[in-house]
């Protein structure tokens, strides 16, 4: 895992990476409602910024067996990183419109086979604000494809359906639940099988990571909140309703500064499809 950026940085920062050098930005908003990414996108992006869409790139197809979002095949992966003008040497910033917890997808994945990528923090909402004096670009961007090598997903950094399961009815891994805390607790489930969360998980949701102005809190409160929950004593599996979110998460762990955690890619969307695994509900 590519430790030579941050996986988290401001506007400043990107801004002095761009004098620098050469860098992909990606506008990766993704909405759970429906709306359109794309369409987002082209109404208003960052500068140069290209549009990577979770679905078509980022994710395998569907299914009760595997998730809403599993992890697509390394040559689909591949494949959409070439067609957004991404390489095997670039530096890539991702953003999005929601603290980061959509964007981190993009950045793990890419963390997680070594390529240097950062989710920008505040998205583009902050960029607007660093730079008032100029506007978004509108309409389509077309990127010169790069050349990305195919790469196999690391195994040590993902977690099963079966080990997830048995890691949190043991406590031999912290595992936590990025989800917001209603969905954790069985309140409400707009779009998984059944509402609840895995037996003997945790929940710290990943948009309480993030403060009212959609940038990261600072890395003494993400420490402690991560310690108070014991992360700091125990590894780390994350997962979310899908894998997007629970990115948020590992990528938080990796900032304060703790031993990388793991993916468990199907997350509530697949486990929630087995009738014979047991939910729990509530605090």
């Amino acid at each position: 895992m590519s430790r030579a950026l941050a996986p988290f940085i401001d506007v400043a920062e990107l801004d002095r990476l761009l004098a620098a050098r050469a860098v992909v930005i990606v506008d990766s908003r993704w909405y759970l409602d429906g709306r359109s990414g794309a369409e987002a996108h082209a109404a208003g992006h960052v500068p140069g910024a290209v549009f990577v869409d979770l679905d078509r790139s980022l994710a395998g197809p569907p299914s009760a067996d595997a998730g809403r979002h599993p992890l697509p095949e390394p040559d689909v992966f591949a494949r959409g990183m070439s067609e957004a003008g991404i390489g095997d040497e670039s530096i890539v910033v991702v953003y999005d419109d929601a603290g980061g917890v959509i964007a981190a997808r993009l950045v793990w994945m890419l963390r997680a086979l070594g390529l240097e990528a950062a989710v920008l923090d505040g998205g583009v909402d902050a960029w607007q604000r660093a730079h008032p004096q100029d506007e978004l670009e509108t309409g389509p961007v077309d990127p010169v494809p790069a050349s990305f090598t195919e790469r196999s997903w690391p195994a040590h950094l993902l977690a099963t359906i079966d080990e997830t399961q048995a890691a949190a009815a043991e406590g031999t891994a912290l595992v936590l639940d990025a989800r917001t805390l209603d969905r954790y607790r069985g309140e409400t489930e707009p779009v998984d099988a059944r509402p609840g969360h895995i037996p003997g998980a945790a929940s710290l949701s990943c948009r309480d990571n993030v403060a009212a102005d959609g940038t990261l809190l600072d890395v003494d409160t993400l420490r402690g909140r991560l310690a108070a929950i014991g992360a700091d004593e125990r590894p780390v599996i994350s997962y979310c309703g899908s894998g997007v979110t629970a990115c948020h998460t590992l990528l938080v762990v990796e900032h304060v500064g703790l031993a990388p955690g793991r993916l468990y890619p199907g997350s509530w969307s697949q486990y929630a499809a087995d009738p014979a695994r047991p939910a729990a509900t509530g605090e």
